[in-house]
């Protein structure tokens, strides 16, 4: 019999009786699958390509909106390779990481550093040995300082460069346990990439397109981290993060179709770290057990966010005393 509690209420569960049967199933890419991540590529495409033609505008106004669509865009895209890391959305495994690498890109994200801290992050969530790629840490009090920080997270960025410049010069090692040599050899490769990348930024800019990486890529980019920020916030903030029980340490929220899509189903958090090799498009039909058996699920991220900010009111009145 297992003890866990819901919104004040004790609820016993017997494992053998009442325990989630789909949950934690494990399942392979289908060829269906595969074309429904094929259609997220090509929504997102449709979706860049409309930011950057209203971003080049002269209107202002015409120009934010786009500024803001690209921002939006470049954040779903570290989303679709999220899925990617998984090997959850092609059959062939070699095409996650040859469509995994471009979508990290605008964010500066490495495919193959964020998947070896990531899966890590898999392995040890509940423990002290949790890495998880982005650096906000839901185990310290919510506060308003934290979540301002949070929003911009500059230290990430500094972290990149700092992993540029190691790679660019051969002295990147990684420090969070054990990796791979070919893993090693793809995210030296990557950062170098970056490295290139920004190199072009340069000398475009000096060639007077500074206009055009202003509006196509910098203040996206600014716009993207806190939206990426509040989409990875409700995983596993206030949750027992001590416990390594993922229907204790995770959050699920049931959301509407848009917000599922535009998280690409981060929102199915506990159906996803359940059985992390599912394709996101069927952790919906799991939904119904998070709801059962976990710990923390909202109806709705406007739910979530009111819990969030009631926790750091809550903080803020205790700070005073």
């Amino acid at each position: 019999m297992r003890i866990t509690e819901k919104q004040g209420v004790t609820i016993q569960m017997a494992q053998t009786a009442i325990s989630p049967q789909l949950l934690f199933q494990r399942a392979t890419v289908r060829r269906k699958d595969e074309a429904v991540f094929f259609g997220k590529i090509a929504v997102l495409a449709t979706l860049v390509a409309g930011g950057m033609l209203l971003a080049l505008q002269p209107s202002y106004p015409a120009a934010a909106c786009g500024v803001v669509i690209l921002g939006a865009a470049y954040t779903h895209a570290v989303e679709l390779q999220h899925q990617c890391l998984h090997h959850s959305a092609f059959r062939n495994a070699r095409m996650h990481r040859l469509v995994g690498v471009p979508l990290g890109i605008p964010m500066l994200v490495s495919y193959s550093h964020y998947r070896v801290r990531h899966l890590q992050h898999h392995r040890f969530l509940g423990t002290p040995e949790d890495t998880e790629f982005f650096g906000f840490d839901t185990r310290k009090p919510l506060t308003l300082g934290a979540l301002s920080r949070g929003l911009f997270d500059v230290s990430r960025i500094v972290g990149v460069v700092r992993d540029v410049a190691a790679c660019v010069t051969g002295r990147w090692q990684y420090d969070m346990g054990q990796i791979a040599p070919k893993s090693r050899k793809a995210i030296v490769s990557e950062y170098r990439w970056f490295a290139i990348a920004a190199v072009l930024l340069v000398a475009i800019s000096a060639m007077g397109g500074g206009p055009l990486v202003l509006r196509l890529w910098l203040l996206p980019f600014v716009v993207a981290m806190p939206m990426h920020f509040l989409v990875e916030l409700p995983e596993h903030i206030l949750c027992d993060t001590e416990s390594v029980d993922v229907l204790r340490n995770t959050r699920s929220i049931t959301g509407s179709w848009i917000t599922t899509w535009f998280t690409n189903g981060n929102n199915l958090h506990i159906e996803h770290h359940a059985a992390m090799n599912v394709p996101i498009n069927r952790l919906r039909e799991r939904h119904a057990e998070a709801q059962g058996f976990a710990l923390n699920w909202q109806r709705s991220y406007s739910e979530f966010f009111g819990i969030v900010l009631r926790e750091v009111w809550k903080n803020r009145k205790e700070a005073n005393r």
